[in-house]
């Protein structure tokens, strides 16, 4: 058996005894990397779990407010206007057309290509407080059973709701 007493003979870091060797991790250094990746992992998928619902969700509050600006400036100026579905978003009906204006300009336009929207008849905003009750149903083609609706019972404001008859969670 080597040892470190001088006038040893025996180099003790050729000896394999005394060589300390390096293959492996220990467990706690196993364990604190597992749990990084796991943090990391958690942290990813939360962040990208909802990304075609919050994208669709955005739209449909946006959606609501511009149909609540356009409801009081149709209340203010005392006509009746009309929002018409078309792919791109919604078309005005019943203002003044702008200036140089050679097609229907655009009431409102989808913040994203992936966002399409349908209402079984166009909007009536009219000038009287209570207007027939609407709604407009937007979905993503990306993710066709995730589906929001932008309705008014014609008292209250337009509001984002769940699509009934789909499974909207997430």
């Amino acid at each position: 058996m080597p040892t470190l007493v001088a006038g040893s003979k025996t180099r003790p870091y050729r000896s394999g005894a005394w060589r300390r060797t390096t293959r492996g991790f220990t467990l706690l250094e196993l364990m604190v990397v597992i749990t990084i990746i796991a943090f990391a992992t958690a942290a990813l998928s939360l962040a990208m779990q909802d990304s075609q619902h919050t994208m669709l969700a955005k739209e449909a509050q946006s959606l609501a407010a511009s149909l609540e600006a356009a409801r009081a400036q149709a209340r203010a100026q005392g006509q009746a206007v009309r929002w018409r579905m078309v792919p791109q978003g919604l078309v005005r009906e019943g203002t003044p057309p702008t200036p140089n204006a050679s097609k229907p300009e655009l009431a409102y336009t989808w913040s994203s290509a992936s966002v399409t929207g349908s209402t079984a008849q166009a909007l009536l905003l009219g000038p009287e407080p209570i207007i027939p009750a609407q709604s407009i149903r937007l979905w993503s083609p990306d993710a066709p059973q995730i589906a929001l609706q932008v309705s008014t019972d014609g008292l209250r404001p337009f509001v984002v709701s769940p699509a009934p008859g789909l499974a909207n969670a997430p």
